[in-house]
């Protein structure tokens, strides 16, 4: 990330930043001001906390579980392979596994850094909604959602210590609102309903059920207790509804929900 900046440019991000703030009372994405490779940049950053603190984010070790990479790098390149992400040979689109069965959550950062918890993937029935649910992540980097909803979280100050390199502290914060899913980090519900869309139509291209994102809110119904980043979220009922919408305008082709890879892909987590 950069690490000068003329007092000029600074004196017009003020200007855009503040002219921004006026929204923050709607629904709709602040202006961003992050540059693609501050996105990619800001990614990195919160890859190396992640990797800083193995007893919060025990990340599984990929040459310990190569299957499991294997199955979830496969997923992800399916995907990929659509040629429908804007960003598809900018960002990198790494992947992790952190090592908690009790967390059904996954997250990106910005920049198309990927991770998803044991709870979440053992959870889940089949491949077509973990593929939702990547897809559905995958939407929000490549749509450039996370540093909006960091400009709208963080205001004026933040925004440009990050600019300017000088955030490292906040860094933890950030990471934590974002494996957790707290409602500090927050997208909104156009960003949400963005995201669905993108994932129904990534999808869509691939022999998955692009229905997968919806299979996946009809899963947590049967949840013991409702994740923490849903009480942030749109209705699953309304997302249902928008993703079927969705798959019929697109032609409502039936696709696969891959049930025996995907407990072979359950079977290779510890």
């Amino acid at each position: 990330m950069k690490t000068l900046m003329k007092p000029v440019l600074i004196a017009i991000l003020m200007v855009f930043v503040l002219a921004s703030g006026c929204n923050k009372g709607s629904d709709e994405s602040p202006i961003n001001l992050f540059s693609v490779e501050d996105d990619i940049e800001f990614g990195k950053s919160v890859e190396a906390e992640i990797a800083a603190n193995p007893q919060d984010f025990p990340v599984l070790d990929k040459a310990t579980y190569p299957e499991a990479y294997q199955h979830l790098e496969r997923i992800r390149d399916s995907i990929l392979n659509t040629g429908l992400l804007y960003y598809e040979d900018k960002f990198e689109w790494k992947v992790r596994i952190i090592r908690d069965d009790t967390m059904l959550n996954a997250f990106a950062t910005p920049g198309g850094y990927m991770y998803f918890y044991t709870g979440l993937i053992k959870y889940l029935d089949d491949e077509s909604q973990f593929a939702g649910v990547m897809a559905h992540e995958m939407s929000h980097a490549d749509l450039r959602h996370s540093t909006s909803m960091l400009t709208k979280a963080y205001g004026v100050q933040m925004l440009l210590s990050i600019l300017l390199g000088q955030a490292n502290s906040q860094l933890a914060d950030i990471v934590a609102n974002l494996a957790y899913g707290l409602g500090e980090l927050a997208y909104s519900r156009t960003m949400e309903y963005q995201a669905d869309e993108k994932a129904v139509e990534y999808l869509y291209q691939t022999s998955y059920d692009a229905r997968g994102i919806a299979g996946f809110f009809l899963k947590l119904d049967d949840a013991p207790q409702t994740p923490q980043f849903l009480s942030t979220h749109p209705s699953p009922e309304n997302r249902i509804e928008k993703i079927n919408e969705k798959w019929t305008e697109l032609g409502g082709k039936e696709g696969n929900t891959y049930v025996e890879s995907y407990e072979a892909f359950k079977a290779s987590l510890p």
